[in-house]
């Protein structure tokens, strides 16, 4: 058959790019080798509970986050997390503590050193940093200090990479915050500067920074951008998919229920890890691809704990991050039931655990009573329950859970855009660039198709 785009893999990136393609006249193939869509995202009904394996949540960072939930209206269905559990926990010594929200709890929280509180004071005068590739502790320790560091900024990189502050590179890991200081000359002088920026921008004022979910859970918004682009341009269950160019562009060949398919395009988008692309793209010489397969990611174990009674601490909060410094054996727990409504049955709990990631990668291999033996031990304590008994307990395990922005992505995003601008129509995309989101993978999706449109 003949198409105008391929697009190797129906997970958010995929479908989201296909649904915008559509949109606009292409004719599209998705070529996925699982027998769903949808990736890692999948909800989970059970016994009165809804859960996730893969992403729990997003954060509306973007407008076209906002604007993507509006065109699949009513198939799917926006929803934020509850206001009254914003509160974000991080565990230091035997109790939880909350993160700041103001000047006054900033003045009196044990979390951050009487010296680093009147640091921050001094942050909007501090010099910017003129090293690109400085990591992520020097960067903090430099403009905020060490308590920051420890009690802030290394559990929140294990709550969204589940990796480690001295391998990370802010320029490419977190490149708003790394903006702010070279743009602005602070954080705090930056942010101001980009409310106002945001106050004066309606479409910019989409971004909300919320985070968010679908109503009746995420695999809702993949299924509704599944349909918008129709079953008979997706193709499931496919085997032995590999790329070649052609003269006009681009043959994709593939097994598909049983049968060899060819699809002739002119453009090919790939969405799938770093490490499927020497298969995919046999027309490309393997070392040439090695800064992209290179990459690293985080191995991560998720453990789903349902109880139709909770008898533990207070949880009316987003969830609680855990420091490497405390020396626990998890990275962080979600209350999942606190801030989205459905999760678990009246008076009941849902969390979701979070372990393993570049700072414990062995807890992966772990077999299934390892993984519970060290829950008996850690959430008790932590979540102050007189037992380990829960109603529902499910372990999913991700081998290639999330990519890490260290030091070699600046190699791999500059041989990314020269395959791109050697062999033209050929794209990559997926986490290996351009954040790990789910708000980076629907802002790449349309920067992608806004790129196809010009050309």
């Amino acid at each position: 058959m003949n198409k105008d785009i391929v697009i190797i893999g129906a997970g958010l990136t995929g479908l989201a790019i296909a649904h915008y393609l559509i949109k606009v006249g292409f004719s599209v193939a998705v070529i996925e080798k699982e027998n769903r869509t949808g990736g890692v995202i999948n909800s989970h009904h059970e016994e009165g509970f809804l859960y996730e394996s893969g992403p729990n949540t997003g954060v509306i960072s973007w407008p076209e986050v906002a604007e993507l939930f509006e065109e699949l209206k009513p198939n799917c269905k926006l929803i934020t997390a509850n206001p009254k559990a914003k509160r974000r926990l991080i565990w230091k010594g035997k109790k939880w503590n909350a993160i700041p929200s103001g000047l006054f709890s900033a003045i009196a929280t044990p979390l951050f050193t009487l010296n680093d509180k009147f640091r921050v004071l001094g942050e909007p005068w501090r010099k910017p940093g003129s090293n690109p590739m400085e990591n992520l502790s020097d960067f903090v320790c430099r403009r905020l200090g060490k308590s920051f560091l420890d009690y802030v900024v290394d559990p929140f990189v294990s709550g969204v990479y589940a990796g480690k502050t001295d391998y990370l590179i802010p320029k490419y890991a977190l490149p708003k915050l790394y903006n702010l200081e070279q743009k602005y000359g602070s954080f705090i002088k930056g942010s101001m500067a980009k409310a106002k920026e945001k106050k004066n921008n309606p479409r910019l004022q989409k971004a909300t920074k919320e985070v968010f979910s679908a109503e009746g859970g995420l695999q809702r918004l993949t299924d509704a951008l599944a349909q918008s682009v129709g079953e008979t341009n997706i193709f499931t269950s496919c085997e032995g998919t590999n790329i070649n160019q052609s003269e006009n562009g681009y043959l994709t060949k593939t097994k598909y229920e049983g049968k060899e398919i060819e699809i002739t395009s002119k453009y090919v988008v790939t969405t799938t890890g770093a490490f499927t692309l020497p298969e995919l793209l046999p027309f490309i010489n393997h070392e040439t691809l090695k800064p992209i397969t290179n990459l690293q990611y985080a191995k991560i174990v998720q453990v789903i704990l349902g109880y139709n009674k909770w008898q533990g601490c207070n949880i009316k909060a987003f969830g609680g991050l855990v420091p490497s410094k405390e020396k626990r054996k998890i990275l962080g727990v979600l209350f999942t039931s606190s801030f989205f409504e459905g999760r678990a049955p009246e008076g009941g709990a849902l969390l979701s655990v979070f372990m393993g990631g570049t700072r414990m990668p062995e807890q992966y291999d772990f077999r299934d009573d390892e993984i519970i033996g060290i829950l008996k031990t850690e959430i008790p304590e932590m979540m102050q329950l007189n037992s380990f008994n829960p109603d529902m307990l499910k372990i999913f395990r991700y081998r290639n859970a999330i990519a890490q922005y260290g030091a070699d992505s600046k190699e791999r995003f500059e041989t990314i855009e020269k395959l791109e601008e050697k062999y033209q129509g050929l794209f990559l995309a997926g986490s290996m660039r351009n954040g790990i989101g789910m708000a980076d993978r629907i802002k790449q999706a349309k920067t992608i198709v806004d790129k196809i449109m010009q050309k």
